[in-house]
Order: structure tokens, then sequence, then C-alpha cells
């Protein structure tokens, strides 16, 4: 069985590998898993206040 063919065929997977790993790559980028930035740091500022005690 040959391939009639083959080298647009290796063209075609060549681009699919190549935009597969591009996506996987902008994924963990995008996740903060490749940009080095570890530590997320959020600040939560919480204003509770209670109605005063009418006497």
């Amino acid at each position: 069985m040959s391939e009639e063919n083959s080298t647009g065929n290796n063209l075609i997977w060549a681009i699919t590998t190549m935009i597969i790993v591009a996506i996987i790559a902008g994924a963990l980028y995008y996740s903060g898993f490749l940009s080095g930035n570890t530590t997320r740091k959020e600040d939560v500022h919480i204003n509770v206040t209670a109605p005063a005690a009418n006497k």
C-alpha cells in the first residue's frame, strides 16, 4: 500500500501539530503556569457594619 500524497499528508499533520502545541502553550501561559507568576495576591476588603442599638 503506497501513499500517493505523502508530502501533502505530512504537511497537514505538521500544521495540525503546530496548532495544537500553540493552543496548549497559550493555555498554559494564560493560566500563569509559564509566565512565572506563581503567587497571586488578591486583596479582599471587608467592611462590616452593624446598626446602632436603639435604647
